[in-house]
């Protein structure tokens, strides 16, 4: 492919909606979304696209009902046990981006090795976007501006966007240039909310379980077709 994204950010939307179609349990779902995942990642490795960053858990998905919410847990939980062995030797870097302090201690503690042992690796860098909100994303760095003002460290007039950009989940990542919603719902749902200011929008109908590199390689040919003016005006030649 000629000019793709250097970081591409998914909602990963309709696991529920594709059990339902089928009969199944909503939990099927969430393991069929699981294996799409893992597709998508690989995919975007062999394809050179430095980053991807997933929606896997926000902090609204605590209102679902209780036993989704522990299936989900636990589905984090075992596959990370699983694939941890296989993120290390494909060399990819996994992040886990929200309020992790909230997620069960075992999570925890299997994200805490997880972020440790991929670390140092050259590979795709994988944020996992886990209870994160962005707004409450928002309000955690403005906390943390407000608190380095008050005890003498920074100056308000110094305060801009690289400041606030700082104190993101995401600092010291490019933004996304891509984002990605499956299952035909046209919503950012409080996702990077500041990170995507300018990215390329692409939304498909196929339900996220059914995402497969035809899909990515639709989304990404979409992508390129786009003129990326942030702000200013083509030039015509």
């Amino acid at each position: 492919m000629s000019e793709k994204p250097h970081h591409l950010a998914i909602i990963m939307d309709g696991n529920g909606r594709w059990a339902e179609a089928r009969g199944l349990p909503r939990m099927m779902g969430h393991r069929a979304g699981v294996e799409a995942l893992k597709s998508t990642l690989r995919l975007c490795s062999d394809w050179g696209i430095a980053a991807l960053t997933a929606y896997a858990f926000s902090t609204e998905n605590w209102s679902r009902p209780g036993d989704e919410v522990n299936f989900l847990m636990t589905l984090f939980e075992r596959v990370l046990q699983k694939e941890l062995r296989t993120l290390e030797e494909e060399q990819v870097c996994i992040r886990f981006l929200g309020d992790l302090d909230a997620l069960p201690l075992k999570l925890q503690e299997l994200i805490s090795e997880a972020t440790e042992r991929t670390a140092a690796n050259a590979g795709i860098h994988f944020n996992v976007c886990t209870n994160y909100g962005s707004r409450q994303e928002l309000v955690q760095a403005t906390r943390a501006l407000a608190l380095q003002v008050q005890r003498g460290e920074l100056d308000p007039e110094a305060i801009d966007e690289r400041a606030l950009a700082a104190q993101l989940h995401t600092a010291g990542q490019p933004d996304p240039d891509l984002l990605i919603r499956t299952s035909g719902e046209q919503r950012l749902s409080n996702f990077l909310l500041w990170q995507l200011a300018y990215a390329e929008l692409h939304v498909t109908d196929v339900l996220w379980p059914d995402f497969d590199a035809a899909a990515l390689t639709n989304a990404l040919v979409d992508f390129q077709g786009r003129q990326r003016r942030f702000g200013g005006v083509q030039e015509e030649i």
